[in-house]
């Protein structure tokens, strides 16, 4: 399809050391007009892979989530943008989902599209991890990626609807220990955008956040229906909240810088 087309889709992907997802992630979109890959110079296997599916491959250092997304976004010569995680897939049935809503005269200007996480062996259908709904297909032209340095989003200048079919997510590698990394890494980045933004550490929320988030996810959100992956979704959004405050006390007593 010509790229001018109406109905063109880019695919565009940012990634680093993914070559444990990255090929999965490509293999459920070679229907698409055209892939944009943005690598922060990854030191695994990658960028090769990559190149199988791909020319339009390009190598920057990082500079945070939105302006990655930016970057590939302004490379992107389709009508339409289908942004995507390394860790996503898109389903057959989504796919279709897609072709036909973007062919419509009546189309949106975005659309939010459910995903689905497999974790802990078991696709996950509560504890606030679905339907997770996610903003990722867009008019090239109506949407820009903005956000500090972690949850960024896509600004939409126009009308938003959504889709019914799931986008396929494959967290933390399916393990607790990845769940525990990426909860080290952004906390990090979180509670640096709050200290930043004046937020300071108070004890009470390191002591009740915590246990409110808990009984949020088991029970208001049904983790419980998820069986022992539930309870460990739980268990460990809990934590995530009490690093990011132990975090914030750390940036407002300078621990750690010498």
């Amino acid at each position: 399809m010509n790229l001018r087309d109406n109905k063109s889709l880019s695919v565009c992907i940012i990634c680093y050391n993914e070559a444990r997802n990255i090929r999965r992630c490509l293999d459920s979109i070679t229907w698409a007009d055209e892939i944009i890959v943005v690598d922060s110079l990854s030191n695994d296997d990658t960028t090769e892979i990559t190149r199988q599916y791909t020319t339009s491959l390009f190598q920057r250092s990082w500079t945070g989530y939105a302006d990655q997304k930016n970057f590939a976004l302004s490379e992107a010569q389709g009508n339409w943008v289908l942004s995507l995680d390394a860790d996503e897939a898109v389903s057959p049935a989504l796919r279709e989902e897609i072709l036909d809503e973007i062919a419509k005269p009546e189309a949106k200007d975005g659309y939010r599209i459910p995903r689905r996480s497999f974790y802990q062996g078991r696709w996950i259908t509560h504890s606030g991890f679905y339907p997770d709904r996610q903003l990722r297909l867009f008019r090239r032209k109506k949407g820009r990626w903005v956000g500090r340095r972690v949850h960024e989003r896509v600004e939409i200048k126009g009308r938003i609807g959504g889709l019914k079919n799931d986008l396929l997510h494959y967290p933390y590698k399916g393990v607790i220990s990845g769940q525990l990394q990426t909860v080290d890494n952004f906390s990090g980045l979180i509670a640096e955008d709050m200290y930043e933004n004046g937020k300071r550490f108070r004890l009470i929320l390191l002591l009740f956040r915590p246990l409110f988030k808990f009984i949020e996810v088991y029970l208001l959100k049904k983790g419980f229906l998820d069986g022992l992956p539930g309870l460990i979704i739980a268990v460990t959004s809990a934590y995530a909240l009490f690093v990011r405050y132990v975090k914030i006390r750390e940036l407002e007593k300078k621990f750690g810088i010498w």
